[in-house]
This record gives structure tokens, C-alpha cells and sequence, in this order.
């Protein structure tokens, strides 16, 4: 059991790293789409 605790330790780390690129690679293309801008409206200068 002691031997196999660095591979759950890794393991672990892995499967944080891909939640975390997989929301990251989401956010982006939210980003891309402009979809956050859509009620978006400029001022009007003076």
C-alpha cells in the first residue's frame, strides 16, 4: 500500500490539471464567441 501512494498522489494532481484545462479551454471560447459583450452598449460621447 505504502508503494502505490505516490501513484494515487500523481494520479490525483492529473486528474485536477485536465478539470482545470477543460474549464480554461471553455472559458475561451465563451471569450471567443463574444457571447459576455451581447448586452453589452458603448456610451455615447458628448
Amino acid at each position: 500500500m505504502e508503494g502505490n501512494t505516490m501513484y494515487y498522489v500523481l494520479g490525483g494532481v492529473a486528474m485536477l490539471y485536465l478539470i482545470v484545462s477543460i474549464r480554461n479551454r471553455q472559458k475561451s471560447k465563451d471569450r471567443k464567441s463574444r457571447k459576455f459583450m451581447s448586452d453589452y452598449n458603448r456610451k455615447k460621447k458628448k
